[in-house]
C-alpha cells in the first residue's frame, strides 16, 4: 500500500510540473507583451521596456520557466520587486520565498493576499454543500437502487434527471424569484458582509448552497443508483436471501459497501467541481469565492493571477485524484492485492 501511494505521489508532482509548464506557456504566447500584461494597459511604455529587460524575456521559454520555478519556490529573489523597477509592488513576506505566485494588477496586491481568501470563501461553500450532497445522494441513490423499477426509484430518478438538467444560472434565478423576490425570507446576493440589507452570513449560504446541492446531487444520486440496482442483481445477493438473511442485513451489510466502490471516486470529484466550477453560482450571488477571482481575472488579463489559480486547481483535482485513488483501493481487495 505504501509503494502504491508513493507512485501515486509521484505521479501527482509530474502531472504538476507539466501543467505548471503548460500553462505557463499558454500564458506567456497569449496575445501581447508580458511586461504589458504584467504592468497593465496604462502603463508607461519606458517602463515596460524595463521590466521586459529585467525579466530576461528575449530568453527562450525553457530558460523563462526555470527561473519562473526559481522564483514560485523561493530560489530566487522576485524580480518585480527590485526597487530600481520602481513598481512600488512590496510583499510582506519579502522577494523570496516558497508559494511566491507575483502581484496581482487587478486587485493591486499580492497574488497571496487574494488567492488564498477566495479559496477560503469557496471551500467553505464547497464544504457545506458537499456535506449535504453526499448522504442526500446515498441516501436516495440506494433507496432507489435497492427497489429498481419501483414507484419511489422512478421518482427518485425522474428527480436526478430534472435536478441536472437544470443549469445554474437557471436554478439560481428561479430561487430568487421564490425566496427573494416572491417571499422576501433571504437575501439575494451573498458578499459576505452584514453590511447593507443587514442579513446574517448563515442566511447567504443558503441560496448559493441550495444550487450546487440541487445541481450536483442530482448527478451522484443516479451514479449510486444505478451501482446499487447492479449489485443487488448479483449472485451473492441473491444466496444471501436465500440463507434466511433480512432484507435490511442484506443491502447494509453486503450491498451497500459494494456499491460504493464505483461512485466512491464520482463524489470524491465533485471536489474539483464544488472548488473551481462553481464560478456561475458565485457570480448570480456575487460571492467573493475563488471561481469568480479566476473570471475576473482572465477578463482583465492578470497572468499572474491566473497561472496560480490553475496552479492551485490542478493541485486540487490532483490531490482529489490521489485519495480517490487510496479509497477505491481500501474499497476493492483486487486493487490492493494488485
Amino acid at each position: 500500500m505504501i509503494a502504491f501511494i508513493g507512485k501515486r505521489l509521484l505521479g501527482l508532482v509530474a502531472t504538476l510540473l507539466v501543467a505548471s509548464f503548460l500553462v505557463f506557456a499558454v500564458t506567456e504566447f497569449s496575445p501581447g507583451n508580458v511586461a504589458r500584461k504584467t504592468l497593465g494597459p496604462f502603463a508607461a511604455q519606458e517602463s515596460v521596456d524595463l521590466l521586459y529587460q529585467k525579466l530576461h524575456l528575449n530568453d527562450s521559454l525553457p530558460v523563462r520557466y526555470v527561473r519562473w520555478l526559481g522564483v514560485l519556490t523561493g530560489v530566487i529573489a522576485d524580480p518585480l520587486q527590485d526597487p530600481a523597477l520602481k513598481l512600488d509592488f512590496k510583499d510582506p513576506r519579502g522577494d523570496r520565498y516558497f508559494g511566491n505566485f507575483g502581484y496581482s494588477t487587478l486587485y493591486k496586491l499580492p497574488v497571496n493576499d487574494v488567492i488564498w481568501n477566495r479559496l477560503g470563501n469557496t471551500a467553505l461553500l464547497a464544504g457545506i454543500s458537499f456535506a449535504l450532497i453526499v448522504p442526500l445522494s446515498l441516501i436516495f441513490g440506494v433507496l432507489a437502487g435497492m427497489r429498481e423499477g419501483s414507484f419511489l426509484d422512478r421518482t427518485i430518478s425522474v428527480f436526478g434527471i430534472v435536478a441536472t438538467s437544470i443549469p445554474e444560472f437557471a436554478s439560481g434565478v428561479f430561487l430568487v424569484a421564490i425566496f427573494v423576490v416572491a417571499l422576501r425570507l433571504l437575501p439575494g446576493t451573498s458578499p459576505l458582509t452584514t453590511g447593507g440589507g443587514g442579513w446574517s452570513i448563515a442566511s447567504q449560504f443558503v441560496l448559493p448552497v441550495a444550487v450546487l446541492v440541487l445541481y450536483d446531487s442530482g448527478y451522484v444520486v443516479r451514479m449510486v443508483r444505478g451501482s446499487t440496482a447492479e449489485v443487488m442483481n448479483k449472485p451473492y445477493i441473491r444466496t444471501a436471501v436465500l440463507k434466511g438473511l433480512s432484507f435490511k442485513t442484506v443491502v447494509w451489510r453486503h450491498a451497500v459497501r459494494n456499491a460504493m466502490i464505483a461512485p466512491f471516486t464520482v463524489i470524491l470529484l465533485q471536489i474539483n467541481f464544488l472548488i473551481s466550477g462553481v464560478v456561475v453560482t458565485e457570480m448570480v450571488f456575487a460571492y467573493p469565492g475563488f471561481g469568480r477571482m479566476l473570471l475576473e481575472a482572465s477578463l482583465f488579463g492578470d497572468i499572474a493571477l491566473i497561472e496560480a489559480a490553475t496552479l492551485v486547481a490542478l493541485a486540487v483535482a490532483t490531490t482529489t485524484q490521489l485519495l480517490s485513488d487510496i479509497g477505491y483501493a481500501l474499497l476493492n481487495p483486487q486493487i490492493r492485492v494488485a
